[in-house]
């Protein structure tokens, strides 16, 4: 890769709504790899709004991210359970089920798990 990339969530590559209008996964392309901007709106839950796309009994996305706004609580496979924020930054391996908190949206930028998430 040469040169200086700027790309922007106002203008991605993609969007991919999720089920049901609770949000949606932009999507720009570095070149050195794709990085996604979630959109998960209040009542939003994995399993009810990506479960469908996905055709997977858990998300099997390993995400690398940071919480700009909202907050969420993954929970994995195994029962491990943990609620992120603004600020956080999170990993989260293959097999989890997660959802919103609250009555406000969360954002979270991902450097990793979007490339293919919730891709139709």
């Amino acid at each position: 890769m040469s040169g200086l990339v700027r790309k922007s969530f106002d203008s991605p590559e993609e969007t991919r709504p999720f089920e049901d209008g609770k949000g949606r996964v932009d999507v720009v392309d570095l070149g050195a790899g794709s990085v996604g901007r979630g959109v998960f709106e209040p009542g939003w839950k994995w399993s009810d709004h990506v479960k469908p796309i996905a055709k997977t009994d858990s998300c099997q996305a390993a995400h690398i991210g940071y919480c700009l706004s909202g907050r969420m609580v993954v929970v994995m496979d195994d029962g491990e359970r943990l609620e992120f924020g603004p600020g956080d930054l999170m990993i989260t391996p293959p097999g989890h089920d997660a959802w919103v908190v609250g009555d406000e949206a969360c954002v979270l930028i991902d450097w990793q798990g979007f490339a293919d998430y919730a891709k139709r």
